[in-house]
């Protein structure tokens, strides 16, 4: 069946794509064929067309009379479980929010939600299924993946997970000298290490979850730069560290040198009998696992269809947070993860908070044209939640083809960042409130994890906080005109330095709390909102291509720094500038002996490292 291109754009892309294949000289069958670029895309349909046109009306609306409607923002609120979203200050009216919902109809929206959780293979570069959602599914739920059951495999390493953590906890698994393990380093990178890390640090002030970790301690190690590893083992002894190393395949590379830094630093103090007792691990390549030293039983597994950005949930996240927390504060992050799980599943699309939020930013994006979004959590336990979905959601969908390979003529995936309030305040805001529209997610806790009180003070701290919270949506929306700073009397000199634009997008999520369960109902909503966009942009949200050029390359320059450290071979077969690059480097930082220190079993103690080819069998 010949291609018949449904859009005008692909026509020089695909005579080029083919002229390029002709000058390979690749025999016919070699050539890819491109019927599936035949595929509409969104920006075909009419919703969209309609959007478009929509556009250009709320372009001449301003957020200080949209938000005069009192209909209208009673209508943008939504609540579910103790969860509730405002998102009243978006740049939209009732109208566009309706055209939103066709907009998603006509990308099939309600469908793929559910191709996702009946297990069809939605990932179709890497012909995948995706279910981290079966990762926190009641163990009496029943989803299928290629024709199989894959909850009772779930809470097997689940329960596998409890049984362990609990014996480290108890005392019952001890290290080679017979002490405790009080101590654990996850080793990881990526979604291995960002998403747990966010866990984390939002439960480490948690009053719960605090008593459970008393005595305990828990580090991540993810940066193969030898200065993550001197911090992660400061003030540890291998005595009482655990490692637990995160690795699918057992081969990525930052991962399986820093997991060969702290074997070596295992070993040397205790010997290398003493691994097995120190160091486990989350992989599914038993043969590599056991190869390295590590007991295969002490293996713990996770699945194909569990992305690495949503692999938090898995034995990723749950074995590291269970031997610092326990397995039942692990339990009820998973439980509310589900609880957003069956809202995003089964919820209308008027009162789905994931949904809401990912057809918010469609339209921010793709209609408005603002590419970044700031996550503003008014908590420091959330610190490390924008880094974390920074990833989910440019790793995700920074996409530049559609699902079927057909370059994308619109905007699509978003710009992602941020910091906890009030710091951001003092960081970031200037150029949001007066230099480029950036839509902001500001989220609030009603209850403190660690409410002060100060006699004297006219609000609690908490307070003072929360202040800041409900004040700044309001000044991105309403701004500062220069009449009302006329009234204030300031100067006629300052006024335009003084007068605030308004009309910035913004929506507020509103929490109960931050315990172990709003920790997971907060993860799975942004989760699933980057799916939303994905679903609805067309694209695939769960491959990420974009990583391996990059990895690939750097093969080549690491064979090359050894080439030149080990037999002084000249730099070769890179451009101008890399070879500029690298020869600056190997000539500028020669191996010292006197400077570059080994990791020693003995902390405190230092050794010198062989320098060349010794030093790459040695760690």
């Amino acid at each position: 069946m010949p291609f018949r291109p449904s859009h005008s754009l692909l026509d020089c892309e695909l005579l080029n794509l083919a002229s390029a294949f002709c000058q390979l000289q690749l025999p016919f069958f070699f050539i890819p064929l491109v019927e599936m670029a035949s595929t509409t895309l969104i920006c075909d349909t009419q919703p969209w067309k309609d959007l478009k046109a929509h556009t250009e009306d709320i372009k001449k609306t301003h957020l200080r009379d949209l938000m005069n409607d009192k209909e209208r923002c009673e209508s943008m609120m939504v609540e579910f479980d103790g969860m509730f979203l405002d998102y009243s200050r978006q740049c939209a009216t009732l109208e566009t929010i309706d055209k939103l919902y066709k907009l998603a109809e006509a990308a099939s929206l309600k469908q793929q939600i559910n191709r996702m959780y009946s297990g069809e293979h939605i990932n179709s570069t890497e012909n995948r299924s995706v279910l981290h959602v079966d990762l926190r599914a009641p163990r009496d739920a029943v989803i299928n993946s290629d024709g199989k059951h894959v909850v009772p495999d779930v809470w097997n390493v689940l329960d596998k997970i409890k049984d362990f953590s609990e014996k480290v906890r108890n005392g019952s698994w001890v290290g080679a000298t017979g002490k405790p393990l009080k101590d654990v380093i996850a080793i990881g990178i990526g979604g291995s290490f960002l998403g747990p890390l966010f866990v984390h640090a939002a439960l480490q002030t948690d009053p719960e979850a605090v008593e459970f970790a008393k005595g305990r301690q828990l580090r991540f190690l993810a940066n193969v730069d030898p200065i993550d590893v001197a911090r992660n083992i400061a003030g540890l002894s291998p005595e009482t560290t655990l490692v637990v190393v995160v690795s699918k395949t057992f081969t990525t590379a930052e991962t399986m040198l820093n997991a060969r830094t702290l074997r070596e630093w295992i070993s040397s103090a205790l010997g290398p009998s003493a691994v097995p007792k120190h160091m486990v691990a989350v992989s599914t390549n038993l043969t590599l696992v056991e190869k390295f030293g590590i007991d295969p039983n002490n293996a713990f597994a996770f699945w194909d269809w569990v992305g690495g950005r949503y692999s938090v949930c898995s034995a990723v996240g749950v074995l590291p947070l269970s031997l610092q927390y326990g397995f039942s504060i692990v339990e009820k992050f998973l439980k509310g993860a589900s609880s957003i799980d069956e809202h995003f599943r089964s919820a209308p699309f008027e009162k789905n908070i994931p949904v809401l939020l990912g057809l918010l930013s469609v339209w921010n994006v793709s209609f408005l044209g603002y590419p970044a979004r700031a996550i503003l959590p008014y908590s420091q336990a959330l610190e490390k939640f924008a880094p974390h979905i920074q990833q989910v959601s440019m790793e995700s969908n920074g996409k530049g083809v559609s699902i079927d390979g057909v370059p994308l003529p619109y905007e699509a995936g978003e710009i992602d960042f941020g910091e906890p309030g009030t710091n951001g305040q003092h960081s970031f805001y200037q150029l949001i409130h007066q230099g480029r529209v950036i839509p902001c997610d500001f989220i609030g806790i009603v209850k403190s994890q660690q409410p002060v009180y100060l006699k004297g003070e006219v609000v609690s701290n908490h307070d003072e906080l929360m202040s800041n919270f409900f004040a700044q949506p309001d000044a991105l929306a309403y701004g500062k005109t220069a009449e009302q700073l006329l009234k204030e009397n300031v100067s006629q000199h300052l006024i335009p330095h003084k007068t605030f634009s308004g009309n910035r997008p913004s929506l507020s999520l509103l929490l109960p709390s931050l315990n172990a369960y709003n920790i997971g109902q907060l993860l799975a909503s942004y989760e699933h909102r980057v799916t939303v966009e994905g679903f609805v942009w067309g694209i695939n949200s769960f491959d990420q291509w974009g990583v391996e050029l990059g990895k690939s390359l750097a093969t080549q320059v690491r064979k090359q720094l050894n080439a030149s450290r080990t037999k002084s071979e000249p730099v070769e077969g890179f451009n101008f500038s890399t070879t500029t690059l690298l020869t600056r480097y190997l000539q500028r930082w020669r191996y010292d002996l006197s400077e570059i220190l080994e990791i020693h079993g003995n902390l405190g103690k230092k050794m010198i490292i062989p320098p060349s080819s010794q030093m790459h069998t040695h760690v």
